[in-house]
């Protein structure tokens, strides 16, 4: 119980430490509010359908959870351990499921018409928080590899990481697997991959959203990446000096 207490205690401090705790405590407020609005939309229709948005909002947490345990073990070993090793693979197999709920859009054409904006408005709020906490791994895991192999090659990681969630998210969307089953399913998950792999001209679906997806994925995160880059023009009005925007990492 207690190692539990302090395991929880450490990620509580890693998730809150100075240079994550701004865009942490934002990614809070916005998980809580989409939260706050599944159940509000529970008990107006009286309708679990879309509970689901609340358990892949809680996946889309464990790539930051898993990106930020990597980092602290990278800096007290410079990521010379099996420990790092199966934190970051860990991140990479969970990734996908933040940009995963975007995916859930399809449900709009498949239920509930006479309440399409408000579940509209309900999944893009989750998507959207899931998203930027897949971001906020991802520029972690970035500046990993940014400081060991160059800048070049962090952004090489970056559209690397792209492409490979695309495949995540397909085959979990239209596969119909998880993350897990690399665990308790390997032989099904195998055969399932390996069948897209050798034919993935069977349909438009299975050749083109995977390049579409990560396009995407890609332009979303460099537009945001700027954004955290972006420097104001000058400082307040008559206080005669320029401010600064900190880096989140």
């Amino acid at each position: 119980m207690s190692q539990k207490f302090e395991m929880i205690m450490k990620l509580m401090k890693l998730l809150f430490r100075r240079e994550t705790a701004m865009p942490v405590i934002a990614l809070t407020f916005a998980s809580g509010v989409s939260v706050a609005l599944v159940i509000a939309r529970i008990f107006w229709t009286g309708n679990l359908h879309y509970a689901f948005l609340v358990w892949n909002l809680f996946l889309a947490w464990m790539p930051l959870v898993f990106a930020l345990m990597a980092q602290d073990n990278y800096r007290a070993s410079s990521g010379r351990d099996w420990n790092f090793v199966g934190l970051t693979t860990a991140w990479l197999l969970f990734f996908p499921n933040a940009p995963y709920i975007f995916t859930d859009l399809i449900h709009l054409t498949t239920h509930f018409y006479t309440h399409f904006w408000v579940d509209m408005v309900l999944v893009l709020s989750c998507a959207l928080t899931g998203l930027v906490l897949g971001f906020l791994s991802l520029y972690l895991m970035q500046g990993i590899v940014s400081r060991r192999l160059g800048r070049i090659a962090g952004w090489c990681f970056v559209a690397g990481v792209a492409g490979l969630s695309s495949i995540g998210v397909y085959v979990g969307r239209f596969l119909r697997f998880n993350s897990w089953d690399v665990i308790f399913n390997p032989v099904g998950l195998y055969h399932g991959i390996g069948s897209w792999v050798t034919d993935p001209l069977h349909s438009s679906r299975s050749s083109v959203f995977p390049v579409l997806f990560a396009t995407f994925v890609f332009i979303s995160y460099v537009m945001l990446y700027a954004l955290t880059h972006l420097q104001p023009v000058g400082g307040v009005e008559g206080s005669g000096s320029e401010s600064t925007i900190p880096e989140i990492a």
